[in-house]
């Protein structure tokens, strides 16, 4: 009995793949809004899974140290944090990453909406990515907005300082800080105008970027993720899987 439950549920993932393949296969039209689930298959932890940095013993809890008071109260201990955890330089693109890349240089796939700050989808080959969250890749003065690349901040000694002697900061939304106007708009404009809506790798718990996913107006609402999300009654295609054993079906 176990055997025959095991196989009617791969028989059911199997026919939601197909599905899912159809979409794609008949829409120029497509959008990715994804999360931490997406750069998981590289390597890079997610924030609430079990073995995510929420579950994980800190002196404070992950959530305080990437805020903003903290970043400026706090500013070496933060970057100890943020050295130790939020940068990944070896991490590579996932079998996702490609095939989106590959989505897109084949004219299907409009644009990527990410919450994440790695990077890999640019690294894949993307070239319209909405970052809402910023990027690891991108640190700025916060004197003279000088620009700085990763590498200036990973072999910084101690505080990581400009020329001009200001402190630099990430350019990534630290909680109490805002999204950039720029891209929220940019990203509602993808998700409205959309044919198929891929949502994937992402527990849709953090706002506002959660809540973009209203603004889709299309029937082909296709959700990827392995655990439940608030949006799952919403979803046209509700696929309980790692994003992987999906998109490596994707041909292009």
């Amino acid at each position: 009995m176990l055997d025959l439950a095991k196989e009617d549920i791969e028989k059911d993932l199997q026919e939601k793949i197909e599905t899912f393949l159809k979409y794609l296969n008949e829409s120029d039209n497509i959008v990715f809004f994804g999360g931490a689930g997406v750069s998981t298959e590289s390597g890079i932890p997610d924030f609430r899974s079990p073995d995510g940095l929420y579950n994980q013993k800190y002196k404070f809890p992950p959530e305080t140290i990437i805020s903003h008071s903290f970043f400026r109260a706090r500013t070496e201990e933060f970057y100890e944090f943020y050295k130790d955890r939020m940068i990944y330089k070896d991490a590579k693109p996932s079998i996702t990453h490609e095939k989106l890349a590959a989505l897109e240089k084949a004219g299907k796939l409009r644009g990527i909406v990410t919450q994440n700050i790695d990077g890999l989808h640019q690294m894949a080959g993307s070239k319209e990515v909405v970052e809402l969250h910023g990027s690891v890749l991108r640190n700025y003065c916060t004197k003279c907005a000088k620009f700085y690349d990763l590498d200036y901040i990973v072999k910084s000694e101690g505080l990581p300082r400009c020329s001009c002697g200001g402190l630099i900061k990430p350019d990534v939304v630290l909680y109490e800080e805002s999204l950039n106007s720029d891209d929220i708009s940019k990203a509602i404009k993808l998700i409205s105008e959309a044919d198929v809506l891929i949502v994937g790798g992402t527990s849709l718990g953090v706002y506002p970027a959660a809540g973009m996913i209203d603004y889709y107006r299309g029937n082909k609402l296709v959700l990827i993720n392995k655990s439940k999300t608030p949006y799952d009654s919403s979803a046209n295609l509700l696929i309980h899987a790692a994003l992987g054993k999906v998109f490596e079906r994707v041909e292009v």
